[in-house]
């Protein structure tokens, strides 16, 4: 018999897996949003369950907050760096952890560095705004 201790599935946790997956990070009031569409009743509350769940499980990761400060969702639970819009919000998985951490620790006395970076900017959407 397998000694694994079975794992409570929500139809909810696997919607917000799949929505995830789709768009790569939210916030739970994004995510209650999308979902209410097809769950209409569905509550905030429930919403902040079930992703802080599968936070839990490293189902999902964590990702860098949304402009107002909120807790953002990442449907890449792996270690990985990431690109934010300062204007729109906009966030874009990146890896330039290795081609950055030698410049720093030169520039840090050689300090070790660790973490995950988040490099901040404008995307092109908005520049490209900015120049109409």
């Amino acid at each position: 018999m397998d000694s694994a201790i079975a794992v409570r599935q929500t139809k909810y946790c696997t919607d917000i897996k799949m929505q995830l997956k789709k768009i790569g990070h939210a916030t739970n009031a994004e995510l209650l949003y999308i979902l209410q569409k097809s769950y209409p009743t569905l509550s905030a509350t429930t919403v902040h369950r079930a992703t802080a769940r599968l936070a839990a499980r490293g189902v999902i990761g964590l990702a860098p907050s949304g402009k107002d400060g909120s807790i953002r969702y990442d449907a890449n639970p792996l270690p990985h760096d990431h690109f934010l819009c300062d204007s729109c919000g906009l966030l874009i998985d990146t890896n330039i952890k290795n081609s950055i951490i030698p410049i720093l620790k030169s520039s840090i006395d050689d300090c070790e560095v660790s973490g995950n970076l988040t490099v901040s900017g404008k995307c092109k959407k908005c520049m490209q705004k900015e120049e109409k």
